[in-house]
């Protein structure tokens, strides 16, 4: 049985972060334990290859939640990264920091250090942001955050659309203030995909106290009475099992750190034990409090405009591929979103409730993303803070067992009603002054589905997740925290949860930018620790 200082769980976003971080002493030893296998898969590096590797078992858990009423019984796929750099390997690339409430939300909560000012450090010191937008912004940092490499005429004309609708452009959403409209920011390179294995992982695989061991699937933990002292992982069908002298810190993320956790006795008495599982520490918040965006997306015809529904099949997709080949240039280079918003959907709201995620482009099915063959326009709106909360549970003590995922998506009214709301709004948009020489007509959900029943019906039937599962191990103070401000599991000497399922509240946009934050905070507060 090897011997470390840490072990990491998980070589995902924060996972790579802190094996990076963690290293750069060079006094310590410490492991990171991958499932999945090397980040070579060709369509990993091309930004528009996240339509292949999203569905890639290769790459890819490729989870499921289970069927719900609200969601007309649908199994809506989970998709989560399997691979070196997890779902920054697979991801859309969007970088989206969220707003300075969220954070200012979570310390008022009683998490003292992760008010806005607290992790605005992290967030620039993760950074490198070409051509920064002024002192908010991080340059130098590992994590490359670029402008998309083209724009469209017929996106631009939308956000004079959007202006006259009453929603202005933004300069930079990630101030802070997110108001408006505008192109979103990538993890990106000289127009290849940037991810946490890239930026952070990578550079310090020569060191010789890091060790990366990939297809190797973390099994439990390891304990000294109620201290963690090691994990025991199956690789190539065999068991094998590392000890960590100081901690171990889990960031398999929001789905299977809670899992982790079940299988090694800690959590809900009653999840664990109808699985035959001892309890080890009660812990009642373990796989509650799960929260996710939900995206319902609309399409409209156009007319006027070359989209990516033209520009990415037959012919002038060799024309595509010779462009990204030869100048890393063109619409290989785009990734899930293009356009985004951030708009209220009621006056006396302080800060924006809806996002989208807006790109000229349409497809019939999300899990195939077959480009449909008439020049299209696809505008999806999610709520950012929705109050319905899911759970993520197991479903069987074997290991290998992918757990129970109930999102519970639209329980709350609220969330009904904004998610409507995002809706109209799109459709008064899409209706303004700017755009009548390039809407031919509203193909889905279509004309004659106009109240809001209707509305909300479609948005049951045809919505889906925008990949932001997190709160599975939530921070806090109160009965249900599963951790403390300092990330460590309550109760539970040498264990640490770092990766998204900390969150207490889903932040106000795309989820792996606070990822990285979290784990460049925790690395800090491990480092500190150990001085101590």
């Amino acid at each position: 049985m090897a011997d470390y200082d840490y072990i990491i769980v998980g070589a995902g976003s924060a996972g790579c972060v802190l094996a990076n971080r963690l290293s750069e002493d060079g006094q310590v030893r410490v492991l990171l334990i991958e499932a999945g296998g090397a980040d070579t898969n060709r369509w990993i590096k091309i930004p528009a290859g996240y339509v292949k590797t999203m569905v890639d078992p290769t790459v890819n858990w490729l989870f499921d939640s289970e069927p719900e009423p609200a969601t007309h019984n649908r199994a809506i796929p989970i998709p989560r990264g399997r691979v070196l750099g997890g779902s920054s390997s697979i991801n859309g690339m969007i970088y989206v920091r969220g707003q300075a409430a969220d954070y200012d939300g979570w310390a008022q909560a009683g998490n003292r250090g992760w008010s806005y000012d607290d992790v605005l450090p992290y967030f620039k010191k993760a950074e490198n942001r070409e051509n920064p937008e002024g002192p908010h912004r991080g340059v130098g940092g590992p994590l490359n955050v670029a402008n998309q490499r083209e724009t469209d005429r017929l996106l631009d004309v939308l956000m004079d659309g959007a202006a006259q609708a009453g929603f202005p452009r933004t300069p930079d959403y990630n101030s802070g203030t997110q108001d408006g409209f505008g192109y979103f920011q990538v993890t990106q390179k000289g127009g290849t995909r940037w991810s946490a294995a890239d930026a952070y992982l990578h550079p310090a695989r020569s060191r010789p106290n890091l060790d990366v061991v990939t297809e190797a699937q973390a099994s439990g933990i390891l304990f000294d009475g109620l201290k963690a002292v090691g994990v025991t992982y199956v690789r190539h069908g065999k068991s094998a099992a590392a000890r960590a002298a100081r901690e171990v810190i889990l960031s398999a993320g929001a789905v299977q750190s809670p899992q982790l956790l079940e299988l090694s006795g800690i959590g809900r008495p009653e999840v664990l034990k109808a699985h035959g599982i001892a309890v080890r520490h009660a812990l009642p918040g373990v796989g509650e409090n799960y929260q996710d965006h939900y995206v319902a997306r609309m399409v409209w015809r156009v007319r006027n405009a070359v989209t990516l529904n033209e520009r990415m099949r037959g012919l002038p997709m060799l024309g595509e591929l010779l462009k990204y080949y030869l100048f890393k240039r063109g619409g290989l280079t785009l990734t899930a979103g293009v356009l985004c918003g951030f708009v209220k959907t009621r006056p006396e709201l302080a800060t924006p409730d809806v996002q989208y995620h807006i790109a000229h482009a349409s497809f019939r099915d999300p899990k195939k993303r077959t480009l449909d063959k008439f020049p299209g326009l696809t505008i999806g709106p999610c709520q950012m803070r929705p109050e319905s909360r899911g759970t993520i549970h197991l479903k069987s003590a074997d290991p290998f067992a992918p757990p129970a995922i109930r999102p519970n998506f639209l329980a709350d009214e609220l969330d009904r009603r904004t998610l409507v709301a995002g809706l109209k709004i799109a459709r008064a948009i899409t209706a303004a002054p700017a755009l009548r020489d390039f809407i031919v007509a509203e193909d889905v959900p279509g004309a004659t589905c106009t109240s809001d029943h209707e509305l909300l019906d479609y948005a049951r039937r045809t919505g889906a997740t925008l990949y932001h599962p997190v709160g599975t191990c939530k921070m806090g103070a109160d009965p249900m925290a599963v951790v403390d401000e300092e990330l460590r599991v309550r109760g539970i000497g040498g264990l640490r949860v770092v990766d998204a399922a900390i969150m207490p509240r889903l932040t106000s946009g795309n989820t792996n930018a606070p990822v990285i934050m979290i784990a460049e905070k925790a690395a800090d507060m491990i480092r500190r620790a150990a001085r101590a």
